[in-house]
């Protein structure tokens, strides 16, 4: 689904934010009868509180919503806290937030929208709100469209979620915005020489394949590649139940560049996309591979294999030596790639790898303008070592278990040799119900990077 705003009518009704800090001087700004009503309801402005003032006809007149206290952090999208609450009707937002503030507060509006009804009947009310004044109406939909396909992509099961499936919703999107969209399936891609999907992929009767995906023939060139492992049962290094209880995320970095696809192509934004996902299943059988194999890359690098587990890098590895091979002025990889990662930083936050010092400075500010939280981490140096095992050019899994992240992203950026580099370990996944984001699948780091792509292309 994609929610829109509504068009302006008669019949909307405001949506009164109030700042805790602000409700005396709110309330003292009222008609004596607004204000004793509001008081007399305990209305206190604290995020999530809300309260219809009525009309003499018992119809609303306004309903005023509480967002905390100013400068308060600790929730994202606050004024959408209260939109569950909101009795069925057209809202028309009228508030003192502006900036970044106010695109927040009218994308949160839209993103509560969101609903997952593929396989039951989801409770719904007649909810709309008005674009509010000030706001880029087409850009904050765009925004949401994508974050609402990425969601609706990872919240999907494997068994229906799989290669054929997420080639479909890349050609889908790739039809709606005049893409190109080429597939590399099967024993075609020993032929075509990106030997670590196949690798990867072949133990499923699920045909592995590469999607590739471009759009724009002008401006600055930016590929997109993303883990697309539909399922990851850990392979013959097979994980326990509970770790494989929510591996149909595992192609969330797939499901994410193709939701910062949408915004960047639905925005026309002046550049040339090129988006790549490996598309595979990590299955069980007679030909699956197995630790202790050495494996050739597309870059012509071995990697010893001591974990079949670790199978996202490999497949983002082929994927990146021919995105490298475009020359492109910068490349963006995303992928539920490592628990380190969500040990490191939890569920919320989006950690980020670069060899850009400009992705470095643009993409911790517009990540604080778009509500979409980041955090760098270290190529590390000295950790080179550790990727580096006896018999082969790198080590898929090093043993010990410290940095995990870290070593991921060094294993990644052996395959870019000269392009800017930047490299996203996302989880995909909201654990808790939170405002604008319910639990389930969910975007990370895409609206940062779309905001941060100005200052490091030059757009």
């Amino acid at each position: 689904m994609s929610p829109k705003f509504a068009a302006p009518s008669t019949s909307v009704i405001p949506l009164i934010s109030v700042k805790s800090d602000d409700l005396d001087a709110t309330l003292a700004n009222l008609p004596d009868v607004a204000a004793s009503w509001l008081r007399n309801k305990g209305f206190n402005a604290s995020i999530g509180a809300i309260e219809a003032l009525p009309n003499a006809d018992g119809t609303i007149k306004a309903v005023y919503v509480g967002i905390g206290a100013k400068g308060q952090s600790r929730v994202r999208f606050a004024l959408a806290a209260a939109a569950a609450k909101l009795p069925a009707g057209t809202y028309a937002l009228d508030t003192m937030l502006t900036g970044p503030d106010l695109d927040e507060a009218a994308l949160g509006l839209l993103l509560s929208l969101y609903k997952f009804d593929r396989y039951k009947a989801v409770p719904t009310k007649d909810l709309a709100f008005v674009a509010p004044a000030g706001v880029d109406a087409k850009r904050i939909e765009a925004l949401a469209a994508g974050e609402c396909l990425t969601r609706d992509l990872i919240n999907t099961p494997a068994s229906d979620m799989g290669p054929d499936e997420l080639e479909q919703a890349a050609t889908s999107l790739a039809k709606q915005h005049g893409a190109s969209c080429a597939v590399i399936k099967g024993d075609d891609l020993l032929k075509e020489n990106p030997p670590l999907i196949h690798t990867v992929g072949r133990a499923s009767p699920r045909t592995p394949r590469l999607i590739d995906m471009s759009w724009g023939t002008t401006g600055p060139k930016l590929t997109l590649v993303g883990k697309g492992v539909c399922f990851d049962t850990g392979g013959l290094n097979l994980k326990p139940g509970a770790s494989m209880g929510l591996m149909k995320k595992d192609m969330g970095g797939a499901a994410t560049v193709l939701g910062l696809a949408h915004m960047i192509m639905e925005l026309k934004t002046p550049l040339q996309l090129r988006v790549l996902i490996p598309a595979v299943e990590n299955s069980v059988d007679g030909s699956a591979f197995r630790p202790g194999d050495v494996l050739n890359s597309r870059k012509g690098l071995t990697v010893e294999i001591n974990n079949t587990d670790a199978e996202g890098r490999l497949v983002l590895a082929d994927a990146l030596a021919l995105a490298d091979e475009g020359k492109p002025d910068h490349i963006i990889s995303m992928a539920t790639l490592t628990g380190a990662a969500r040990v490191a930083v939890g569920p919320d936050l989006a950690p980020f790898y670069t060899t850009d010092d400009a992705m470095a400075r643009a993409l911790p500010q517009a990540a604080e303008e778009t509500a979409d939280p980041v955090w760098q981490m270290p190529f590390h140096e000295p950790y080179e070592s550790m990727i580096e095992p006896q018999i082969a050019d790198l080590d898929n899994a090093p043993s010990g278990g410290f940095a995990g992240s870290i070593t991921a992203a060094l294993f990644l950026r052996r395959f870019v040799t000269d392009t800017p580099y930047t490299h996203f370990d996302i989880y995909g996944w909201n654990p808790v119900a939170a405002p604008a984001r319910p639990k389930g699948g969910v975007g990370m780091g895409a609206r940062a990077i779309l905001a941060s792509l100005p200052e490091v292309l030059g757009l």
